[in-house]
């Protein structure tokens, strides 16, 4: 199982010197992959902004949004985003999408929150389209540089729909922050729905987990998930309770996640200091 590490991008007060930093680090230890976590309302980098960044500064470590917000966005100009970075980048993101679940980041941007669903389908097919080259316009001109590539998808969300929605227009499955327990059901049946579906190799499966290590972890993952979950209530200190914040328990840990077939597991930053880097290498790689 690979293991990938996420920028500190929506931890409030990071700096952007930090943010590079990070992504240097990161790929000098050998994690395989960088991403990011997504949201509207809420004092984060955007998301593939923060990827463009780490792109400049890395020749070989993986991007990835895990997950992106695709229905608060437009579809044409986030494949162009997407594909932009994915060029200049050498061909190294991976897309992890969902649906999204907090109103407040639809209000901000005034999309529907309740058709948010039906929008994201329709974004998936007409993505496909724009990375394929398709004309959009009376123009006749494609939308994304050339040569390109179709940038691969991961699909998010606890849900039957998010495996139909693998199945039909991803290479895989990214369960944002659920354990092992609560994975394994929806693996299985994704690599059935798969299966079923003539779809060529197995599915790639990602998993996220936060962390923090070192003098002062508990306390920091607190702070930061009590307050970026916020909006869940008492469901928030579960969540902060959860984070591994020793290196034993992070292994066994990741060691439960594999068990249950996950591909890479994407371990989340709750503390942006960048001896974390190191700490977490240390603890998996």
């Amino acid at each position: 199982m690979r293991i990938g590490i996420g920028l500190p991008s929506p931890i409030p007060n990071t700096d952007g010197a930090t943010l590079v930093a990070w992504a240097r680090r990161a790929e000098e230890a050998g994690f395989s992959s960088l991403a990011t976590i997504d949201r509207i309302v809420y004092p984060s980098y955007e998301s593939l902004i923060s990827l463009a960044a780490a792109a400049a500064v890395t020749e070989r470590i993986g991007l990835m949004t895990n997950v992106l917000l695709a229905p608060v966005r437009h579809e044409v100009l986030l494949a162009k985003e997407a594909a932009s970075v994915d060029r200049l980048a050498g061909g190294r993101v991976t897309l992890g999408l969902s649906v999204g679940g907090r109103r407040d980041d639809f209000d901000a941007v005034g999309n529907g929150f309740e058709t948010r669903g039906r929008r994201f389908d329709k974004q998936l097919e007409v993505m496909g389209r724009v990375w394929r080259g398709e004309t959009l316009s009376d123009s006749g001109q494609p939308s994304v540089p050339f040569p390109g590539r179709e940038v691969p998808i991961l699909i998010g969300g606890a849900t039957d729909k998010a495996v139909e929605r693998t199945v039909k227009y991803g290479i895989g499955y990214t369960a944002g922050g659920g354990g092992p327990d609560m994975m394994a059901p929806l693996v299985a049946k994704l690599r059935t729905a798969w299966s079923e579906s003539d779809r060529k190799g197995e599915p790639r499966v990602v998993a996220l987990s936060y962390f923090a290590l070192g003098p002062g972890a508990e306390d920091g993952a607190a702070k930061y998930l009590k307050d970026y979950y916020a909006f869940l209530g008492d469901f928030a200190d579960m969540i902060a309770e959860s984070a591994p914040t020793t290196p034993e328990a992070l292994k066994g840990l990741a060691a439960s996640f594999e068990a249950v077939g996950v591909d890479e597991l994407i371990v989340d930053p709750t503390i942006s200091e960048l001896d974390q880097v190191d700490r977490l290498a240390d603890a998996l790689l």
